[in-house]
């Protein structure tokens, strides 16, 4: 399965977005509560306490567009991050954990100016609470030899003033129409509007997010089905949409083509769920720079998403192209993509062969 990139090309894919210290502090059930309805939990911490944890555990270089990078680093892709951290301790241990991981961190800018983003995550059972920090560097877009053009861009997550830069990355991609876009949109870049960044939704040739974004996206009310939420998202452009929607499995979109894929079936118990979406969407995209179909694609990306949630943080749980494969192997002959055309009859069933 060979990468559609040339060998000219030193890169398959930049990934650019944020990138935090991650911490994880799983803390003690005996010292905390969890009150309210299911659908909307409150965590209730004593104020003024001192409270011990059980465990903590760090990834020097998170956020979604590292964890994507480094996702797709140990599906073989040539890949590299694009992005700012402070020029402090938390910074360089971050760049350095990158390199250890395969990703390319010559695009990784130290700001003089700026710390590193930290985020905290507070764990109690399955179930997490973030505490995040957007830090407003001074983005740009790098100036990119011919060499460092890459095959595709994904850009997710960036700070709440970072406007000029995403207006940077649409001008970039317009002036370099061979480089694709896969599109993951933060919290700060759906609270803009699709208007505002209209010109990323167009230009995207894959578009990933969930179904509480998608509905924010496209101004759909809660109770709207899958089906008209994804010709609403393919409405503004991306010629193929991507939708998670939790336990009920993703749906995906491209043209007439509609596809869905239940959550990979695994007996083993729920650590962690932190980075499953940027396992699944980072998966997605390996696949399709591999030149694999988005029914392919989607077959494979449950497999990853799984195997991060069974260990603490973003990128323990992270697997290789031969893992997954063997994991589809092995899995039940029930676990396969359903097909169909909008207006025909179902097309049929992904192959679980790699």
């Amino acid at each position: 399965m060979a990468s559609r990139s040339t060998r000219r090309q030193r890169f398959d894919v930049i990934c650019v977005g944020d990138v935090a210290t991650d911490v994880f502090i799983t803390l003690s059930p005996d010292q905390v509560e969890v009150r309210g309805e299911a659908g909307e939990p409150t965590l209730v911490i004593p104020f003024g306490a001192k409270l011990p944890y059980e465990s903590v555990a760090t990834v020097p270089a998170g956020g979604n567009a590292a964890n994507a990078a480094v996702a797709c680093a140990r599906l073989g892709l040539h890949v590299a991050l694009a992005a700012f951290v402070g020029a402090d301790q938390l910074g360089r241990d971050a760049v350095a954990a990158l390199n250890a991981e395969g990703v390319d961190t010559s695009l990784v800018h130290l700001d003089q100016q700026t710390p590193t983003n930290s985020d905290f995550v507070l764990r109690l059972g399955q179930e997490r609470t973030i505490l995040v920090r957007h830090a407003q560097h001074d983005y740009h877009w790098p100036h990119l030899r011919p060499s460092e053009v890459p095959a595709w861009l994904y850009l997710s997550s960036v700070g709440r003033e970072a406007q000029a830069y995403e207006d940077q990355i649409a001008d970039w991609l317009e002036e370099t129409p061979s480089v694709e876009l896969a599109f993951e949109p933060g919290t700060y870049q759906i609270a803009q509007g699709s208007q505002r960044l209209a010109r990323l939704y167009r230009r995207a040739g894959l578009m990933i997010c969930n179904r509480e974004e998608a509905e924010a996206i496209c101004g759909c009310p809660p109770a709207e089905d899958m089906d008209t939420l994804l010709a609403a998202m393919l409405a503004l452009g991306p010629r193929r949409v991507v939708i998670t929607d939790a336990a009920a499995g993703a749906f995906g979109a491209m043209g007439d083509e509609r596809y869905w894929v239940p959550i990979y079936p695994d007996r083993e118990p729920v650590i962690d769920r932190t980075g499953a979406g940027d396992a699944f969407a980072a998966t997605l995209l390996a696949c399709i720079v591999r030149g694999l179909s988005l029914e392919e694609a989607m077959l494979r990306a449950p497999v990853n998403s799984m195997s991060v949630v069974h260990a603490i943080g973003t990128q323990a749980g992270l697997l290789t192209t031969d893992e997954i494969a063997a994991h589809l192997e092995g899995s039940s002959d029930g676990f396969a993509v359903e097909s169909h055309l909008v207006a025909g009859e179902p097309a049929g069933r992904a192959s679980p062969s790699l």
